[in-house]
């Protein structure tokens, strides 16, 4: 039982013949990693560990011939097991796969996905982002993956269903783990509809091959990436929809060439080939079993190329971006002081305009209220130089 996860990974690069090379990651770095105490259960025994040297060798997986080829060498490959056991006495199992990359992990997931899908252990296996970055869940089981972590989560007492203390646990464990990029890689959203393609799509992390990704269809074989390449595998109905990203130009044109010569080929001798094809950008699309070739063509045309240029040396034009930045950012200083300028400006006109008015209207509500006639304008004035003749208050009129 402590393999039986690790198994049903294996199962879906066995069942879809595609090899994808899992990153370099110490097993005691990922064992570590494991929480002591999650949602009320403690970590019990020993934590237990197969390398990829392990995986390669064992009889389980001889059949699977280069599957592994990479990753025993690498002497990196990290899954380990454990069990968490609580007060009540109740026992759930996690096996944890941690790698460098996000996207491997979101590869596992959905190829383990993949494989439930084939071997009837769910009809209706769908990603969803309940758990996790992205998970699924089969009887008695849960998986997703977050960060550079792909996790298993099931009960050893009651595996045909997911009760809910199964639930909580593995979202209490996925709470531990680093966030890491906290979504899908950017390709699986470069596909049509992606929100509603991710719940069934497969991702091929750094792949080294695509053969047999889609059965009966030997175009895939043209297909050289090095591990320089990822790609999507969905469906929309019966079509199944394959985006292929070339990480150089190079590689891009040269498995183009290669691809287009390989159709040429198979039309001659009579055997299946895709709907549809087209190359755009550093994509390669295929559509796969579309009903008509306007379908297929209708859904290539929806995905866009964001094409992105970089200098692998010295920037040729470094000196008139430089001049283009500096006058750019001159100019940018020159508005922000005239914007500043005219704001301070209105700024002071209006409060003083503000105060002048309060005070030149309380002045004239003085004058209407005052009880004595002045020629000073309702002001005292001192007789300073005696010119101003004394006035008998007992000759002035009455209030």
């Amino acid at each position: 039982m402590r393999v039986l996860s690790s198994i049903l990974v294996l199962l879906v690069l066995m069942l879809s013949g595609t090899v994808v090379v899992p990153a370099k990651v110490l097993v005691e770095e990922v064992a570590k990693s494991l929480p002591r105490e999650v949602d009320g259960f403690r970590l019990s025994g020993a934590v237990t560990s197969l390398s990829g040297q392990e995986l390669a060798a064992s009889n389980e997986y001889a059949r699977t011939g280069t599957l592994f080829q990479r990753s025993a060498n690498s002497q990196g490959f990290g899954l380990v097991g454990a069990e968490y056991l609580s007060a009540a006495g109740e026992k759930l199992k996690v096996n944890l796969v941690r790698f460098e990359r996000d996207s491997d992990a979101y590869s596992w997931l959905t190829l383990f996905a993949q494989s439930a899908r084939s071997t009837n252990q769910g009809a209706d296996v769908r990603l969803t982002r309940e758990i996790g970055t992205t998970s699924f869940a089969l009887p008695g089981r849960i998986a997703f993956f977050k960060g550079t972590a792909f996790v298993t989560v099931f009960e050893a007492a009651n595996p045909g269903t997911n009760s809910e203390k199964l639930v909580e646990f593995a979202t209490a464990f996925a709470a531990r783990l680093q966030k890491g990029e906290g979504d899908v890689p950017i390709l699986v959203k470069h596909v049509p509809k992606w929100e509603e393609a991710q719940a069934n799509a497969q991702y091929f992390a750094g792949f080294q091959s695509l053969k047999g990704s889609v059965p009966n269809q030997p175009v895939l074989e043209a297909i050289t990436s090095e591990g320089d390449a990822d790609a999507v595998l969905t469906s929309y109905g019966n079509a199944q929809f394959l985006l292929v990203e070339f990480n150089t130009p190079q590689l891009a044109g040269d498995n183009d060439r290669a691809i287009m010569a390989k159709l040429i080929e198979l039309r001659q001798q009579g055997q299946p080939v895709p709907t549809s094809y087209r190359k755009v950008g550093n994509y390669s699309v295929f559509v796969f079993n579309a009903a008509s070739e306007a379908e297929a063509q209708s859904l290539i045309d929806q995905v866009e190329y964001a094409q992105m240029v970089t200098w692998l040396g010295d920037n040729p034009y470094l000196l008139e971006q430089a001049q283009r930045d500096y006058y750019e950012t001159t100019a940018g200083v020159l508005v922000s002081v005239v914007q500043a300028s005219g704001l301070s400006l209105l700024g002071c006109l209006g409060i003083g305009g503000l105060i002048g008015a309060v005070l030149f209207n309380r002045r004239r509500a003085q004058q209407r209220t005052a009880a004595a006639y002045s020629d000073a304008g309702g002001m005292l004035r001192l007789n300073l130089d005696d010119i101003t003749p004394q006035s008998d208050p007992g000759k002035l009129l009455r209030p």
